[in-house]
């Protein structure tokens, strides 16, 4: 039977581990909300990627301050520069997301403009 010290001691400790998932999970979302703002809106460029990167900070800041209470090393191994990065695979699900909002908010523009001139002749 391990006691509450052999579980400290353990390298992996499954509460930690579902613990990191659910902040996976926070990432991964983040990165699809941001990609989906930057597309409805349009941004191109770097203005996109630095919404990608002040929805990371802001993310980052909120699990840091309400999650953490301000002692990221406490609960994450790699610290505060875990916290704040954002993973390859977030940021192609940001590039993702954006491109795919992109499209249709162009093409649903395209098509109410093509739809009022058919309108007005």
């Amino acid at each position: 039977m391990a006691t509450t010290t052999d579980n400290a001691a353990q390298l992996i400790f499954a509460p930690n581990v579902l613990h990191n998932q659910a902040l996976t999970s926070v990432k991964f979302l983040s990165s699809c909300f941001a990609g989906a703002v930057a597309g409805i809106l349009g941004l191109e460029n770097w203005l996109g990627f630095a919404l990608f990167i002040a929805s990371i900070i802001s993310t980052s800041f909120i699990i840091y301050a309400i999650n953490c209470r301000g002692k990221p090393t406490k609960y994450l191994p790699g610290g505060l520069g875990e916290l704040v990065n954002p993973g390859q695979d977030n940021i192609f699900t940001f590039i993702l997301a954006w491109t795919l909002f992109y499209g249709a908010h162009s093409w649903l523009f395209h098509c109410s403009i093509h739809i009022y001139a058919n309108l007005t002749y």
